[in-house]
């Protein structure tokens, strides 16, 4: 016998699936443009380079955040 599966849940996996395709066809475009602006004397790849750098590290600093905040409602509740 099959369960329900609620629709919402069908959505966001929906979703998830044509992100994904979605990025993984940007991906190449975005190397073919800075390999021909290296190319070209350009400085554009250091700085998407930099920018891939920025976005990898948010999610931890996030991360980072909301522990040091959640340790000191935890130690703030203890006392």
């Amino acid at each position: 016998m099959l369960k329900f599966v609620p629709m919402k849940r069908v959505l966001l996996v929906f979703v998830f699936i044509l992100s994904n395709v979605q990025a993984f066809s940007q991906c190449a475009m975005c190397k073919s443009v800075v390999e021909s602006n290296i190319e070209g004397g350009s400085s554009i790849g250091a700085g998407l380079n930099d920018g891939i750098l920025y976005l990898m590290a948010m999610p931890y600093i996030a991360l980072a955040i909301v522990a040091v905040v959640w340790s000191r409602y935890k130690r703030h509740q203890r006392a």
